[in-house]
């Protein structure tokens, strides 16, 4: 496979991470393909590995560190490498080397660029992003939060190890009465739109029972300011959203707290 920079061309198909099959990715909505165009006003670089048949089985973005919401300087970030590993869409390109292939264009890249260094997260277990896979291209750790681990790979002497910035779960008041259901939504990622439509349809489904809020984290100030950038909480309660969560299992969690609402509050009708 081949590496090329992000263009026109692909730029569709790279707002949806590579899954225009998806049914799933088209629920997301266009919220990605927003983020992706106010971005690359902002560094966002993204490279693709092509194969000769002209498909494309995997991409990475990255960019400046200071249009993240970590502690950097000088540094690129990437938020994500995916390489498609379905029989589905594009089939699957793992265990050719792709991540590889691509991880060392965008080093070039952000060398090119004057970068310091490279940072990137990763997590601690054998799933999705392995903090060990970036281990073993040189990254070290920088810092970790709960399962996530931050690393990264100086270029100079001069570079200086990112750090996460402090957790927090601001959440906004409550609205008395009601079922809150709260979504951060930072729109980079496609789980994270799929995260924050479900819940949107979810809490609809309930009607005037619940008070439904999302806050766009996809601005590096909002995310400083609430301590958090992608989540869902149901009445306060942190939901998991990695992976996704079913629209069902976010209805579930929503009954679940209709149903202890006063009757009044709950207008007298059964749970949905």
């Amino acid at each position: 496979m081949r590496v090329i920079d992000l263009t026109d061309e692909h730029r569709g198909l790279f707002s949806i991470c590579l899954e225009d099959w998806s049914a799933e990715a088209v629920e997301a909505g266009p919220g990605r393909a927003c983020w992706v165009e106010r971005y690359l006003g902002r560094g966002l670089r993204a490279k693709l590995a092509v194969d000769d048949a002209g498909t494309v089985g995997g991409m990475i973005q990255y960019l400046p560190i200071e249009q993240w919401p970590i502690l950097g300087e000088g540094l690129y970030f990437i938020p994500c490498i995916w390489i498609p590993g379905r029989r589905q869409g594009h089939g699957d390109f793992r265990g050719q080397g792709v991540g590889q292939a691509l991880l060392a264009a965008a080093e070039a890249d952000a060398r090119e660029r004057g970068a310091l260094g490279m940072a990137a997260w990763g997590v601690r277990f054998p799933v999705w992003m392995r903090a060990s896979w970036y281990r073993k291209q040189g990254y070290r750790r920088a810092d970790r939060q709960g399962i996530a681990v931050l690393m990264w790979k100086p270029f100079t002497s001069t570079a200086r190890a990112p750090r996460w910035l402090p957790p927090g779960d601001c959440l906004p008041a409550p609205v008395p009465g009601k079922v809150n259901v709260v979504v951060f939504n930072a729109a980079w990622c496609t789980a994270g739109n799929l995260t924050a439509t479900r819940a949107q349809r979810a809490a609809a489904a309930f009607g005037s029972r619940v008070a439904y809020q999302e806050i766009d984290t996809s601005e590096r100030a909002a995310a400083v300011a609430w301590g958090q950038t992608d989540a869902l909480y149901v009445d306060g309660k942190a939901v998991r959203t990695g992976p996704p969560p079913s629209y069902e299992k976010i209805r579930q969690a929503i009954a679940r707290r209709v149903r202890r609402l006063p009757a009044e509050a709950a207008g007298g009708a059964p749970a949905a």
